[in-house]
């Protein structure tokens, strides 16, 4: 199977160089690197037994990749990654409001593909394509406009100019806002991954419902501070700079968090 979706990355990376994906390249690689960094002893075995010796971040994009897939194979993977929710006041109306949406979507697949890698019935094929959509989705969650209004789809349906170009809000979290920093993915995870190991157990503390609340609020905090037609340039950059940061590092200390208690 490794060669098969390696030949199927390349060359669905060549037909899909014209797509904004969430976190860009570099931001799931380095979700991917920094949980790596996590992992039990445990999981990392199991796990590069399942991922035949690749690393995460080999794999990390492969979601995204297969949207442009034409065979419709992988159409319906399409809505996995991401929740639309309009603004909730609190909590308990944002969980209310997750439990009642029948279609697949980031939240239940999450939940369904940690099942699947745990069933003991299911085959390796079937456990190592689940994992690749979880490392991927536990990223995409953290993109705060995956977790953004249904009314502009995310923030796609806001029109900004970025630096003189024409785009959405939701391309600008996606991947400009990430491949701005002019990191490659491990410098970037390196910088990140500095907290000591009483933070660490505090980041990845709660529940999914509380990790999908905290990039809601963070998505209506953006949607307030970036009206239609808005105008970004090196301000934007600087004043969200520290959330991007914020929100590569706790995907990558969660999807850790998950993989552990997965393979535990």
């Amino acid at each position: 199977m490794k060669n098969i979706l390696s030949r199927f990355v390349l060359t669905v990376f060549i037909l899909s160089s014209f797509y904004c994906f969430a976190w860009g390249l570099t931001g799931h690689r380095v979700v991917a690197e920094i949980a790596q960094h996590h992992l039990s002893s445990r999981a990392e075995r199991k796990i590069r037994k399942l991922l035949e010796n690749e690393k995460l971040a080999y794999y990390a994009n492969w979601p995204d990749f297969i949207k442009s897939d034409t065979t419709g194979v992988w159409k319906e993977t399409s809505a996995w990654h991401y929740v639309n929710v309009n603004p909730q006041k609190n909590f308990t109306q944002f969980k209310d409001t997750l439990s009642i949406q029948k279609a697949p979507n980031i939240y239940t697949q999450i939940r369904i593909l940690s099942d699947k890698i745990k069933d003991k019935n299911a085959s390796d094929t079937d456990k190592k394509t689940a994992l690749i959509f979880l490392v991927h989705l536990i990223g995409d969650l953290h993109q705060p406009l995956h977790v953004g209004r249904y009314s502009d789809l995310g923030g796609n349906k806001i029109n900004v100019t970025y630096f003189g170009q024409k785009t959405n809000l939701h391309s600008v979290w996606d991947s400009k806002l990430v491949e701005d920093q002019k990191y490659s993915y491990t410098e970037f995870a390196n910088l990140l991954d500095i907290k000591s190991k009483d933070e660490v157990k505090q980041i990845q503390s709660g529940t999914l419902e509380d990790w999908l609340y905290d990039s809601h609020k963070i998505a209506n905090s953006i949607y307030y501070q970036t009206p239609n037609d808005a105008v970004l340039s090196y301000d934007y950059n600087y004043r969200f700079e520290p959330t991007i940061e914020r929100q590569l590092l706790y995907g990558g200390l969660r999807l850790a968090k998950v993989l552990n208690d997965i393979f535990g």
